[in-house]
């Protein structure tokens, strides 16, 4: 289940836009670096020369660790090649690569010679074409030399011309990939009761990081940073407690707002936040010194990558936002975590997850609690039921299964309790009230 990115300690180098020799300006792009959830350029701090490399490609770097030499002039790069060897051992003051989790990434630090400073640390920024390089994001490499996909036919639709995956996919004629969104529109029913979706769920997994059979497949960075946080879930006390939530109303009101771009995620996001804001307790998390209590309610939703792992976009004070305004969000994280351009802030500050397999057509299951959270809600798909009424009548319902897993140190059982019978009583009977 979903994993929250915790403060990176180390990098991969996905590939160097510039080689030794080459000048480089203040705030063009030097290297690409792969974080725990993105891929980030790494710029240049001020004018100058890349006089050595001294990690390549795919090589992972540790906090702190010397990457690379920048002088101020063509005439000290020799000097610097020279000395490259006992560079990373004696550079002084390193620049840390990036960054908690809270803030963005600072930017490459370059220091006038004769001391060559390091090229550590990494910002967001558009890629550059340079001398003529084509610029293309590492999976739409991958992508292209396993089709057979000239990379200079393509044209990108990525910052600046970056070439994406989905570049490549469409050069073919092929469907778009998107992610799995392991969260849901399946509560949603069309007219022959069939759960409605945003994305086509596929019928089985895809992407590149699943092996053949009788292959062993290492883990790409995105994979480890969520295996290294669900190993630190198992500390920590939680208890699940169930509830069913009828969906007929709901499904109506989607039926109405669907034309106009909401999706069900930011419905069903809405409702979480606001049954959040009154009960702040689950929206807490055990830290250090206390309960922390924050004073914003951002909800994170799972998406599945395709490339393996899971990333939480985070839609920021959710309970605040324009139900409209939500969805056109939703939309421009979920297309950005495609090409892995999501900043830290935007999939590490979520205080309340929410997961869905009702895409799927998952009866019910239950989430693992990511950590710095209190709560997960799990979310299963909408099916037609027989329901007895309370005057013994019976009808059919649309009912869904919701699974919550909460911290039990900062959230008892009453808590989680009165939390969903009030998200049941908002969905069931008031679901209008979502887009006020």
């Amino acid at each position: 289940m979903p994993a929250l990115s915790s403060t990176m300690t180390e990098g991969k180098i996905v590939e160097w836009l510039k080689q030794p020799g080459d000048k480089v300006a203040r705030g063009e792009s030097v290297l690409v670096v792969e974080s725990d959830k993105a891929d980030m350029d790494v710029e240049s701090f001020q004018d100058g020369y890349l006089a050595a490399v001294l990690m390549p490609a795919g090589s992972t770097a540790p906090v702190g660790e010397t990457i690379g030499l920048i002088v101020e002039t063509e005439a000290e790069i020799g000097d610097a090649q020279a000395k490259a060897p006992s560079a990373p051992a004696a550079a002084p003051a390193p620049a840390p690569v990036p960054a908690p989790a809270s803030t963005p990434p600072a930017t490459v630090q370059a220091t006038p010679a004769p001391a060559p400073a390091p090229v550590a640390a990494a910002a967001p920024s558009a890629p550059v074409v340079n001398d003529g390089r084509i610029v293309a994001s590492p999976r739409a490499k991958k992508l292209a030399s396993q089709m057979g996909v000239d990379l200079a036919t393509v044209r990108g639709s990525g910052p600046h011309g970056r070439i994406q995956a989905e570049d490549v996919e469409q050069s073919l004629g092929q469907p778009i990939s998107v992610p799995r969104v392991a969260e849901g529109t399946a509560p949603a029913a069309s007219a022959n009761g069939a759960a409605a979706a945003v994305v086509a769920a596929p019928a089985a997994p895809a992407g590149n990081s699943f092996g053949r059979p009788g292959e062993t497949v290492a883990f790409n960075t995105l994979q480890g940073a969520v295996n290294k946080n669900m190993e630190a879930s198992l500390v920590v006390p939680c208890f699940r407690v169930g509830y069913t939530i009828t969906t007929d109303k709901l499904d109506s009101f989607y039926k109405q707002v669907k034309p106009k771009g909401v999706t069900m995620t930011a419905l069903l996001a809405k409702a979480v936040a606001i049954t959040l804001a009154r009960h702040p307790q689950v929206n807490a998390a055990t830290t250090a010194s206390g309960m922390a209590y924050p004073a914003d309610v951002n909800v994170a939703v799972a998406v599945a990558m395709e490339d393996g792992g899971l990333i939480t976009p985070v839609l920021r004070n959710a309970d605040r936002t324009d139900l409209y305004e939500m969805s056109r969000q939703w939309g421009d994280l979920v297309k950005r975590s495609r090409s892995k351009q999501l900043l830290p802030e935007e999939y590490s500050t979520g205080t309340f997850t929410l997961s869905n397999l009702g895409m799927f057509g998952v009866d019910r299951f239950d989430a693992i609690l990511p950590p710095g959270t209190g709560a997960i809600l799990a979310v299963a798909a909408s099916r037609s039921t027989v329901v007895a009424g309370k005057d013994g009548s019976i009808a059919v319902k649309r009912q869904m299964q919701v699974n919550l897993t909460a911290d039990h140190r900062v959230i008892y059982g009453a808590d989680g309790a009165a939390f969903l019978k009030d998200l049941a009583e908002l969905i069931e009977n008031r679901p209008e009230g979502l887009a006020l």
